[in-house]
């Protein structure tokens, strides 16, 4: 045939005629190879033959779409009929016989008798061809119309011829020489070429390097009878790459002898870019395209299994860039993460390509420094990336300049898990943090000592709320203007059993750390509202109380706070007794959740004074957006008050300003009673310090508020 009849008759080409097509679609010669039992290849659904899977019973198991249409039934054949149904009853003992004979004989049996359609019983002569599996689990039969019945056929191999033509899928026939001697116009498409340009030509013309190695390890087991199912890149004409499935069968004539193959192909490649994103996604971090967590404790794990099997050390240092939040702050996210991108570069550059380079998230890097034989060798890596990190950056107009804190665990000498080996990294990077930033440390047991002191500490917080061992300490603040006690900031105390009255210095951070801040928050606020309406009782209606708020309670839930509303309207506590102080840096952690919490506490009525003021960045901008109701001075403006003029001046300027934006300020660390006299003649509104008192309990605050204190100027 030539090609132009191969490509008008596509359903010819492949199947060829009736009496040669049997023994090639047949897996007769397949059976050799034991394939599994339950095996049946799609490509014989296109068979304009009857072929059908059956067990011992006869019942019919899987059948194609001439099978079904011959017999009149649906091919998923859920009443499980069995194919000797459809015998005429007068040749029921020669089908028996004749599949007796299957199951016996490695051989295919043939058999001609009449057989029924289901609902008429119209019968029609046929020929059967069986073989039994290796196992003898199932028979397969292919049915052919007998003569005088070639017209159906004709009619069926248009029908297929059809399907052929109009497949979602590519149709892929290839000789034993693997050169193409069919393909459906879907095939031809898929690649870009016409069908004339594709037939004769060898299958490796349309693959890479890798798919030829692939198509040619294959070769055997195609030839020795496999079906097989494989993701091949092709080339499409244009060059791009065509990702496809093909399910592959092998082709044998009469003999047994292998003719080819013919596959049905999936174009999957929209689907592989979309796994291959996934996988980049979940591996990679997408800012500085290095291993995230998940693939750096993924080449952890492998790198110390190496170790461990080749005996040599391994380093990993934890890297965290110094006052990154600063930079954020000052030039904004997006030259932030030019900064970050930049560290990953110098970082990169200062390894060997066979180590790992991470970004865990945020600021936080990590190296694995595999196969050492010398630790030497991690002094001179870790110096020369502090060296490198704190070369000034070139961000447009601002040159700014970073540093980093490294951490180096050992491994075996240090930990013996990969999570052992991060947490101690992790400890010896904030040792460097606390040694004074921008060097390396070392991991030592005297730090995993500390790590554990930590963690006790953390457990007998846990308790301490319970055990009632936390107090309210108030410290008196002072108007100015007529020397009365009209506020209190309340400062927390633990009373720890052995270590006595603790600051908040000595445990807060462990709070935080614990994850404990909202529930001592909780306690603090209603410890302090009962205190004040007290006060409210003894000292006059209008005095207030301040709370100090961290960061993580103020992006807590705001059911927390609307918790508190209710409180005070229990206590028949006006809202507006309470004020939640905050410093700048709680600001500038998320101005935009901050902003939008700040407006909600002042529709409950809740005051809000700003901590610390003139120590943080964009000062001026943070009185303007957010919702200050009072501003406290940093007591590094007040300590040179009486000597330095210019302090005073400054003190001057700032207390003016609020004033105009209608804030009330308060000094604090004020020591002295010239201090006091220069804030009271710059118009201060009020004040709070050791010169008046420090932190007391309720009952001596109470007590010296109603005494009163005599107004230092």
């Amino acid at each position: 045939m030539d090609k132009t009849m191969h490509a008008e008759l596509p359903g010819m080409a492949v199947f060829a005629d009736a009496a040669a097509l049997a023994p090639s679609l047949t897996p007769f010669a397949v059976m050799g190879a034991e394939m599994e039992p339950d095996w049946f290849n799609d490509i014989y659904l296109l068979a304009p033959v009857g072929y059908f899977v059956l067990a011992p019973d006869t019942s019919i198991l899987q059948m194609n779409v001439v099978g079904a249409d011959l017999l009149g039934i649906a091919r998923a054949n859920p009443e499980r009929l069995p194919l000797r149904q459809f015998i005429a009853p007068r040749f029921h003992e020669d089908f028996d016989r004749f599949l007796r004979r299957a199951i016996n004989t490695t051989q295919p049996e043939q058999c001609d008798l009449q057989m029924l359609r289901h609902r008429n019983q119209q019968g029609f002569p046929v020929s059967l061809r069986a073989s039994a599996d290796s196992t003898g689990q199932t028979i397969r039969v292919v049915l052919e119309l007998a003569e005088g019945k070639m017209a159906a056929l004709e009619r069926s191999e248009e029908r297929f011829r059809r399907i052929v033509h109009n497949a979602e899928e590519g149709i892929w026939e290839i000789d034993a020489a693997a050169r193409t001697s069919f393909v459906n116009p879907k095939m031809a498409q898929m690649l870009g070429y016409t069908i004339e340009e594709m037939l004769e030509q060898p299958l490796v013309a349309f693959m890479d390097e890798e798919g030829r190695t692939i198509l040619e390890r294959n070769i055997a087991r195609r030839q020795q009878g496999m079906a097989e199912r494989h993701e091949f890149k092709f080339l499409r004409k244009d060059g791009s790459d065509l990702w496809a499935t093909l399910a592959t069968n092998p082709i044998f004539d009469a003999d047994g002898s292998y003719r080819g193959a013919l596959a049905l192909v999936s174009d999957i490649t929209d689907t592989r870019a979309s796994a291959e994103l996934i996988w980049q996604q979940a591996n990679f971090d997408a800012l500085t395209a290095l291993p995230n967590r998940h693939m750096f404790n993924d080449r952890l794990n492998q790198e110390m299994k190496k170790a461990r099997r080749e005996n040599v050390q391994l380093a990993l240092l934890f890297i965290d860039l110094d006052d990154f939040k600063d930079i954020n702050d000052l030039l904004g996210h997006e030259q932030g993460d030019a900064v970050l991108v930049e560290a990953a570069r110098r970082i990169g550059l200062c390894v060997r390509s066979s180590d790992t380079v991470a970004r865990l998230g945020g600021d936080e890097f990590t190296v694995i420094l595999s196969g050492l034989d010398q630790i030497s060798s991690v002094d001179r890596i870790a110096q020369s990336m502090l060296t490198l990190l704190n070369r000034p950056l070139a961000l447009g107009a601002a040159q700014p300049s970073i540093s980093a804190s490294v951490g180096i665990a050992l491994f075996p000498s240090d930990a013996g898990t990969a999570e052992e080996l991060v947490r101690s990294a992790d400890q010896a990077m904030y040792a460097s943090k606390q040694g004074g930033r921008n060097r390396y440390s070392y991991f030592t047991p005297d730090l995993q000592l500390a790590a554990q002191a930590r963690q006790q500490v953390t457990l007998d917080l846990r308790s301490a709320l319970s055990l009632e061992q936390f107090e309210l300490h108030y410290q008196p603040i002072i108007n100015l203007q007529n020397g009365k006690v009209e506020r209190a900031e309340a400062l927390l105390r633990w009373r720890h059993p052995q270590r006595g009255l603790l600051a908040p210095s000595e445990f807060l951070p462990f709070a935080e750390s614990g994850g404990l801040m909202l529930e001592i928050g909780d306690w603090v606020f209603r410890q302090a509202a009962q205190q004040a309406r007290r006060w409210h009782e003894q000292l006059g209606a209008g005095f207030q109380v301040s709370i100090n708020q961290s960061a993580t309670q103020l992006r807590g839930d705001a059911a927390l706070y609307v918790s508190w509303l209710n409180y005070a309207t229990q206590l028949g506590l006006p809202v507006r007794s309470i004020v939640l102080e905050i410093t700048e840096g709680v600001l500038l952690d998320g101005a935009a959740r901050a902003s939008e919490r700040l407006r909600d506490l002042r529709e409950m009525g809740l005051q809000v004074a700003l901590d610390n003021f003139g120590t943080g960045y964009s000062s001026l901008s943070h009185l303007k957006h957010f919702g200050i109701d009072l501003l406290k001075l940093d007591h590094s403006f007040i300590q040179h008050l009486a000597h330095d003029s210019g302090d005073l001046a400054m003190c001057e300027a700032l207390i003016v300003m609020a004033h105009k934006l209608g804030l009330r300020v308060v000094a604090e660390g004020v020591e002295t009673a010239a201090q006091s006299g220069l804030l009271a003649m710059a118009g201060c509104d009020y004040a709070q310090g050791f010169v008046f008192a420090g932190a007391l309990p309720p009952d001596e605050f109470t007590a010296l508020a109603q005494r009163g204190i005599s107004l230092l100027n």
